[in-house]
């Protein structure tokens, strides 16, 4: 029998009318084996995430102040749900082991976990499958990075003797014990790396979107759905912005090449993205899809011979890493290098790295300059078809915009445009128009 592999996010465990929609859904296919559920989401918009409630809940008890009625508020969440699913079950000794674990500081990690944990018992129950606790499953180095390849090894051994399972996404287990979790939207990585050890033949995200877009609904009018996308191109648009998948979900299920197919609980029959390792497959609009984020800065130093210097690009990296800060962007020239920051490093370290950036290269020339927005225009298609980088230009030029930077990979699986944050939204749209 296929096996797939099931996650499903907040919103589609909101309330018990989620529930119910979750539960058709994975009663309906035999195959889908295994269930990781998040925390429950927004009810309606100016409704509070449960994660988001016991963070808070955290925040109260680390001060040392009484946080009854706050957690009164989390079990009304989930007692509300298994009143309305009419459940003969109850969460209270759960209740009590999670406050007490908030009030004696078993930290952070530990208070934000118990959303998904929570959920996760309600969903065995309600669906009659084994509860599989992920700290039992999950593992974390004690430097806090992922423990892999122990994770795979003792997941894939443990679900081997199960046929049927729910295991909470979002956190796991430090060697000694305590709870760790991923960063926000980390059931993604979960289910991808249940996916992973249970040999998956897909791995089915559901959300509360019918697929990936070409680019920001909120920017751009309409944009139409990507049938198909590779994790490469995902990973691009993710990066930039779209959050429809958490980016680093890809990594153990592109390991293995399952595919992931992002579902919405709500339009079930919808089709839905299908993100896969490769694909032959072009899309008919030559780009896969159009993302960008604000809020970048650019130093640009210039000094003459500076591509036969050898070490000097090292150099100026050493001077970034010297106060921790990232670069996105290394355009170059013969004698010119720009170094696209974000802003608020930008702002905060501006003079001294002027400073030492003198000191440590000497430049002839060093600049700075803020408000930058970055567009990436993504597509396995761009490699194939002439003419598009020529494409993307033109419409930005049409549209009245200036251009500031142009950073293309050799694999020209994408193009980086640099622009004003004022015209960021006018170039999304032009970009769009010209290929959809």
């Amino acid at each position: 029998m296929n096996t797939k592999v099931v996650k499903f996010g907040g919103t589609s465990l909101a309330d018990a009318s989620q529930f119910k929609k979750v539960a058709e859904i994975i009663r309906s296919d035999p195959s889908r084996r295994f269930v990781v559920p998040s925390a429950p989401g927004k009810r309606f918009p100016d409704d509070i995430k449960v994660t988001d409630m016991l963070y808070k809940t955290y925040e109260i008890a680390s001060k040392g102040e009484d946080i009854t009625d706050i957690f009164e508020q989390i079990k009304e969440r989930y007692n509300s749900i298994i009143t309305e699913l009419s459940l003969n079950m109850s969460l209270d000794i759960a209740f009590a082991k999670v406050k007490s674990g908030i009030i004696n500081k078993a930290g952070r990690d530990f208070a934000a976990s118990r959303g998904e944990y929570l959920s996760g018992l309600i969903m065995s129950y309600y669906l009659k499958f084994p509860f599989i606790d992920a700290a039992e499953v999950v593992f974390f180095n004690n430097d806090g990075t992922f423990d892999a390849e122990r994770t795979n090894s003792v997941m894939k051994k443990i679900l081997a003797t199960y046929e049927y399972a729910v295991i909470p996404g979002f956190y796991g287990s430090m060697p000694n014990g305590t709870i760790k979790t991923f960063s926000r939207g980390g059931s993604d990585v979960t289910g991808s790396i249940v996916a992973r050890a249970a040999g998956a033949s897909l791995y089915e995200n559901w959300t509360d979107v019918s697929a990936f877009l070409m680019a920001d609904p909120r920017i751009v009018k309409d944009p139409k759905p990507i049938d198909i996308i590779t994790y490469r191109e995902m990973r691009e648009l993710s990066y930039m912005g779209v959050q429809v998948l958490h980016e680093d979900a890809v990594f153990p299920v592109k390991a293995a090449k399952i595919p992931i197919n992002i579902k919405n609980t709500n339009h079930p029959s919808d089709k839905g993205t299908l993100i896969v390792n490769h694909t032959d497959s072009i899309s008919e609009h030559t780009i896969t899809g159009i993302a960008g984020k604000k809020h970048f800065a650019v130093i640009t130093l210039e000094k003459d011979l500076m591509n036969s210097e050898a070490g000097f690009i090292k150099r100026v990296l050493e001077v970034l890493e010297k106060y921790n800060i990232s670069f996105e962007h290394l355009p170059t020239g013969i004698d010119t290098l720009s170094v696209v920051i974000n802003e608020q490093d930008g702002e905060t370290y501006k003079d001294v790295l002027f400073k030492e950036l003198q000191e440590r290269v000497c430049p002839d020339s060093i600049e700075y300059h803020k408000s930058l927005s970055l567009i990436a225009v993504v597509g396995r298609g761009m490699i194939r078809t002439k003419g598009t980088a020529a494409r993307v230009f033109k419409a930005i030029a049409d549209a009245d915009v200036n251009i500031r930077m142009i950073d293309q990979g050799s694999s020209e699986l994408n193009i980086i445009i640099g622009i004003n944050e004022n015209d960021f939204e006018k170039a999304m749209n032009a970009i769009y128009n010209a290929f959809a």
